[in-house]
């Protein structure tokens, strides 16, 4: 996996970032968050995708608008025509940025309501992102004024035409002072997750008392570590099942799972089914 934050930089000459993404054998699963907004138009793809707390399916024209610090990931099923690459266009942009727009633009008003509810993730009628998708495919051949000047379309488009449909239950908290430890933690916790990892471990890494650690932690994950460890045991997973033919006993013991029962278990309980039901679900 990689690290848990990701950074990114905009183009000198540009105040956001854009990725046209395009790949021949898959979507892989890379469990992520960073702290600006992320846009993202997924085309010529099948799979699931995993917003905060929220585990679905998606298809040719997925539409979904990530908040700041939402952690997420695609993971592709199969292509929509196999002689194509799956695709992902894209777009991130920074809250103060968005907002200073917002602020000083009555006409932008739109834009800011839908950025205020982006916080748990926002999945639009995939109609929407069909409609969209020539839009999206032309803003990467654009001068950067250009660029802007699309990226804002988009956006009022998507405001004017759907509401979206909220993703996850649980919204991460943002408090400056804490970030850098809490970020310390994660990239710990995910370097670290197929091994036994300590609360006196990790309060160290964190340079926190393991209570101390423990209440930063509730309160910005909503989760305790034991908990957020098993999810990102139990997201590995997924990404092998799906995307490998390892044997499930030897998948279970690669992400810190001695025993092919609890795994079963912890598996079930996250997913509503087994490690075999849920590869069977990959199977062309």
């Amino acid at each position: 996996m990689k690290p848990y934050l990701e950074h990114l930089s905009p183009p000198p000459d540009a105040s956001w970032s854009l990725l046209n993404r395009r790949l021949d054998d898959a979507i892989p699963f890379e469990w992520h968050h960073h702290p600006e907004f992320e846009l993202t138009l997924t085309l010529n793809s099948r799979g699931q995708r995993f917003i905060g707390d929220h585990v679905g399916d998606y298809g040719h024209g997925d539409l979904v608008l990530v908040g700041p610090n939402l952690p997420h990931t695609w993971a592709s099923r199969e292509k929509v025509d196999p002689a194509d690459p799956h695709v992902a266009l894209v777009l991130w942009f920074r809250r103060e940025w968005i907002e200073g727009l917002i602020g000083g633009s009555v006409e932008l008003r739109p834009i800011g309501r839908l950025v205020g509810r982006a916080a748990t993730g926002l999945a639009f009628d995939s109609r929407l992102g069909q409609a969209l998708a020539a839009d999206f495919e032309a803003i990467f051949a654009r001068s950067p004024s250009g660029r802007f000047l699309s990226l804002i379309d988009i956006l009022l488009r998507i405001a004017d035409a759907d509401d979206g449909r909220p993703l996850s239950a649980t919204v991460p908290r943002h408090v400056e002072g804490d970030r850098i430890r809490l970020d310390r933690v994660l990239q710990h916790l995910h370097r670290h997750y197929h091994r036994q990892v300590s609360i006196e471990e990790l309060a160290k890494v964190a340079a926190l008392s393991p209570s101390g650690l423990h209440r930063m932690f509730r309160k910005h994950t909503q989760a305790n570590v034991s908990d957020y460890l098993i999810g990102l045991r139990i997201g590995e997973a997924c990404s092998r099942l799906s995307g490998t033919d390892q044997p499930i006993q030897h998948i279970a013991a690669e992400v810190g799972y001695a025993s092919l029962a609890n795994f079963n278990r912890q598996f079930r309980r996250l997913r509503g089914m087994s490690p075999r039901q849920y590869r069977s679900s990959f199977s062309r």
